[in-house]
């Protein structure tokens, strides 16, 4: 099942930080789409739910160097 999913994250500060959280988690086996905000401090995300879970996908913004606020 596809999901979209909006997680504040913490912690980008330009769009070479955008760049860093979105290339990570493009990288994902299950994820198709990702949008990430510095401004915003937002990260959206569309995923294949039986391919990937949201908790790899918060541990990869973490690995990044990035906090996950808890929603």
């Amino acid at each position: 099942m596809i999901e979209c999913t909006e997680l504040t994250v913490t912690g980008m500060k330009c769009g070479g930080c955008e760049t860093n959280v979105s290339g990570v988690l493009t990288a994902l086996d299950g994820v198709s789409e990702v949008s990430a905000s510095s401004k915003n401090n937002t990260v959206n995300i569309t995923f294949d739910t039986e391919k990937m879970t949201l908790d790899v996908i918060k541990k990869a913004i973490t690995d990044a160097g990035f906090t996950v606020a808890a929603n």
